[in-house]
């Protein structure tokens, strides 16, 4: 247990260090994209690409977990996190919009390697304490939501002319730092099993449950993904400030994670179901908040509630997640659902801005409600029972 406990502390202070990518990339990709990109209509073209990079690596990550091991793929990912600080600090000297996506294609690279952080933690646990371990790991990414936007602030002019040039490649550093850290994590190597994958994809993700946690994890991502894209875009269009955007957007990261600390309780309390509900009834009040008005208290609490929703709905359905594999195949089911959640949300990211320049922040608001009404479809078409036994596997489905 002293390896399982080290290791959820190791992957949070990871998930702190690596979440600042994330929070670097959402609070300058629409500005920087804005200030490069041959057209208006392209500005979030670069997040949108993020969440690609996000999605096209999420099983080759997979592959390197299930052959050489988790840590294997850590440092893999940490790799990917220095190359994008160092790539988009080299586009905004050059002013080179398209170097600046292959930077942020990288920084999805490295995003979707830290998202693996929480199924990580859960490895070494008893069933029983997966979903707390999972989520206090992902509570680790409220100092993420410290560091990044600070990071913004205090770093983003001090290469003039070259406006958050410096803050890449601090965050380059902040990567490097990560991988320090994740040096280690101690974690049992794959298995000839595990190594051997276990039953076909087909056949696991036909689980009612598994359709159930994918329907729920996509639109809690998808949506915080497809507003928190457009909210510092829209909150300058609106007149307001940078500064006023990267605090929005500190406190909408903390609250997308200070939820770990109870969430796991919650699920084991109430059940997954019934957390990725609240989370997504939390996720409508958010755009409802944003409908009434463009102050900047509305953006705020807009993106607070974004987070909170984020954090039960995304969090609930990872947990659904762990009871649908049995062992041996817990890096192909997980990766695989990581893959479909961050393919779908690719759709809203490239969607939000093109909705967002053509027709306003209000009608970006309106459109999050018809893939709330799906999860909550699928969440009372789903199986009623909160756990179940994969036959002949002692495990969780």
């Amino acid at each position: 247990m002293g390896h399982a406990t080290g290791n959820v502390v190791r992957l949070a202070i990871g998930q702190a260090l690596a979440g600042a990518n994330s929070t670097v990339v959402y609070a300058t990709g629409a500005i920087v994209g804005h200030m490069l990109a041959p057209s208006p209509a392209l500005a979030t073209l670069p997040i949108s690409i993020f969440v690609v990079g996000m999605a096209a690596c999420t099983l080759p990550a997979g592959a390197i977990a299930r052959r050489h091991g988790r840590r294997a793929a850590f440092l893999a990912g940490t790799g990917c996190g220095v190359l994008v600080g160092l790539l988009s600090a080299l586009a905004v000297v050059l002013g080179s919009f398209w170097l600046f996506c292959l930077g942020t294609f990288f920084g999805g690279a490295y995003a979707a390697v830290v998202l693996s952080f929480r199924f990580a933690a859960a490895d070494g646990v008893p069933p029983a304490r997966r979903p707390r371990a999972l989520s206090l790991v992902m509570a680790g990414g409220v100092f993420a939501g410290v560091i990044g936007p600070q990071l913004v602030t205090h770093t983003m002019g001090l290469w003039p002319p070259h406006l958050f040039a410096a803050t890449f490649l601090a965050q380059a550093g902040v990567a490097a730092l990560c991988a320090l850290v994740l040096l280690g994590v101690r974690l049992p190597m794959p298995t000839a099993a595990e190594i051997a994958g276990g039953r076909p994809l087909g056949a696991i993700a036909r689980q009612p449950r598994f359709v159930v946690a994918v329907v729920c994890g996509v639109v809690s991502y998808l949506l915080m993904n497809f507003l928190m894209t457009a909210a510092p875009l829209a909150m300058r269009l609106c007149g307001l400030s940078q500064d006023a955007a990267n605090l929005g957007l500190q406190w909408h990261v903390v609250a997308m994670y200070a939820p770990g600390f109870v969430t796991g309780r919650l699920i084991a309390r109430f059940g997954a179901p019934r957390v990725v509900a609240a989370g997504l009834a939390l996720t409508g009040a958010a755009a409802a908040v944003g409908l009434l008005g463009v102050d900047v208290g509305h953006f705020w609490l807009t993106l607070v509630l974004l987070g909170l929703g984020w954090n039960c709905g995304f969090v609930g359905a990872s947990a659904l997640v762990l009871e649908c594999h049995r062992p041996e195949e817990r890096t192909r089911v997980q990766s695989l659902n990581d893959f479909i959640v961050f393919g779908t949300m690719a759709l809203g990211s490239f969607a939000s801005g093109g909705l967002l320049t053509a027709y306003g922040w209000d009608t970006v608001l309106w459109v999050s409600f018809a893939p709330l009404a799906v999860a909550f479809a699928a969440l009372l078409a789903g199986p009623a029972s909160r756990r179940g036994t994969v036959a002949g596997s002692g495990g969780l489905i």
